[in-house]
């Protein structure tokens, strides 16, 4: 196998283990999702199925459209951890009625919150990517 095929592998198993995680705090934990989260979930979910495809037909070109869900996710959890851990933020949040987004159903460590595990996962996922576009600009 090569790297390319590993690092969209990769980068697969992580959208599909946050996925799982999401919808294992949602529907098991019966932790109500914020809007953000809703944010959150809709660059994620795709992501799973883009990035199974294009692992299953070997087509690193899925990155092209990976690369920027992610981003936007990424960008989203970035700001949904800093609305739950600056408090000056958190009457700035879109959040207008249901769960607060400043709430923190988990608190690990006393930082790992659920946004930092979906910041977390976007990370990765970008990282693998550029790790394929990488290795395409080397060859």
């Amino acid at each position: 196998m090569k790297k390319n095929q590993i690092m969209l592998y990769f980068s697969w198993v992580v959208a599909l283990i946050a996925t799982l995680g999401s919808l294992y705090f949602s529907e098991i934990k019966q932790f109500i999702p914020c809007e953000l989260c809703w944010y959150q979930r809709i660059f994620m979910y795709p992501l799973v199925l883009i990035l199974g495809i294009g692992t299953f037909y070997q087509d690193i070109s899925v990155r092209r459209f990976a690369l920027p869900m992610a981003f936007i996710g990424w960008c989203i959890s970035l700001y949904h951890y800093l609305v739950q851990k600056v408090p000056g933020l958190a009457e700035v949040t879109p959040c207008s009625s249901g769960v607060p987004c400043s709430g923190q159903y988990i608190n690990w460590l006393g930082f790992i919150t659920i946004p930092f595990l979906a910041l977390t996962a976007f990370t990765l996922i970008i990282f693998f990517c550029l790790m394929i576009k990488k290795d395409n600009q080397a060859s």
